[in-house]
């Protein structure tokens, strides 16, 4: 199927230089000096297997924003997650809403027309990890705007078994704006069926970003915990949070005096050094789920009480194995505040881009952040 149409689209473009001596580098190790810019491509031809999309909303998740930050010393990409970076840029973005505007001749199940949201894991469906049905784990997973050109674009060309068909969700322009967030809800439902919370259960998660706010959320409204405690140092993300969790605190709070007693540890910050302070008052059986990235080493100083109290410490990554339909599921029956992380929205691509490229702001001043795309 043959595509002449223009798009408008946010492209990263970085320098490909790996760190000498490192077999196996990861992006903060390979990618130098992040740029990103606005540009206007032709539409390759649109593969059988795929979708062609016109954007509505997009979101900023965490992952854009510390692909595109830099350090300050070595200018090397501050993102560990999976990401590769060829010389004509990638496209980033993996977090929207948008209406199918034509499909290729292999797609079933979508038409033209339809509103769909979609998953950021590409699968295989052949490997190991696929045939036991740890989808999140396949060993040739691509991630959407990391690995493969993203959602950030007017119009974008997406593998159509990524794209969930949510129609029938939308009444309302509050709607679109919700569903857009569905990939970060899905992936806290991920960290929260990992947790196993049981009812009665006192949580904590570190970091009121959208993945700690939505799983602070879910653990109290859908599993059940007796207790959600959110530690988080900037102030409007804390003050955003107070509505759904029973206790905050702010980062020096808790380094003097932690919260007790803990059952579940949801670590959404990326500052896994949160968790030596707080491990001594895990309770036996205890869970503790790691779904941010830094790169950054966990150290424990009391493996002894790992031991003696059979305590569970989980990675997480994804949404895949029914997560989404969870999700769905519970905004179809209105029990789901998806609109909850929202803070922003904006109007335009050029927009978006300030945003981004205004990293400081996303944190210190919001949750998440949408792109209003189509007009």
């Amino acid at each position: 199927m043959k595509n002449s149409n223009l798009s408008r689209s946010i492209v990263l473009h970085a320098i490909d230089e790996p760190i000498v001596g490192v077999k196996r580098p990861t992006p903060n190790q390979r990618f130098r000096k992040p740029e990103l810019s606005i540009q206007e491509r032709e539409h390759p031809d649109l593969l059988d297997s795929h979708i062609q999309v016109e954007m509505l909303y997009v979101g900023i998740c965490g992952t854009d924003v510390h692909l595109i930050e830099s350090d300050p010393l070595t200018q090397y990409t501050l993102t560990s997650a999976p990401a590769y970076i060829p010389v004509q840029g990638r496209i980033i973005g993996h977090e929207g809403v948008g209406r199918i505007i034509a499909a290729g001749e292999n797609v079933t199940g979508l038409q033209v027309d339809d509103i769909v949201s979609f998953a950021s894991i590409t699968n295989c469906m052949r490997c190991d990890s696929c045939r036991r049905g740890n989808f999140n784990q396949c060993e040739n997973a691509l991630l959407l705007g990391m690995e493969t050109d993203g959602l950030f674009g007017t119009q974008v060309n997406i593998l159509a078994s990524l794209a969930h068909n949510v129609s029938s969700l939308v009444h309302n322009d509050e709607d679109l704006k919700a569903l857009a967030c569905l990939e970060p809800a899905a992936c806290a439902m991920n960290a929260c069926d990992l947790a196993q919370i049981l009812p009665g259960d006192t949580v904590v998660v570190f970091g009121a970003g959208p993945i700690g706010l939505y799983s602070a959320i879910i653990s109290k409204k859908v599993f059940g915990a007796a207790k959600v405690i959110v530690i988080e140092p900037e102030p409007f993300r804390r003050k955003l949070a107070e509505e759904w969790c029973d206790v905050t605190f702010d980062s020096e709070k808790f380094m003097a005096s932690p919260p007790g007693k803990v059952d579940v540890i949801i670590e959404a910050s990326g500052h896994v050094d949160n968790i030596p302070h707080i491990f001594q008052e895990i309770n036996p059986k205890g869970r503790v789920v790691l779904l941010a990235r830094s790169g950054e080493p966990l150290i424990l100083d009391n493996v002894d009480h790992m031991i003696t109290q059979s305590i569970t410490i989980i990675g997480c990554r994804g949404h895949l194995g029914g997560s989404f339909a969870k999700v769905l599921a519970l905004y179809r029956s209105g029990n789901f505040p998806l609109l909850a992380s929202v803070t922003k929205v904006v109007d335009s691509l050029e927009e978006l881009l300030d945003n981004l490229i205004d990293t400081e702001s996303i944190s210190k001043d919001n949750c998440k952040i949408l792109a209003r795309i189509a007009k």
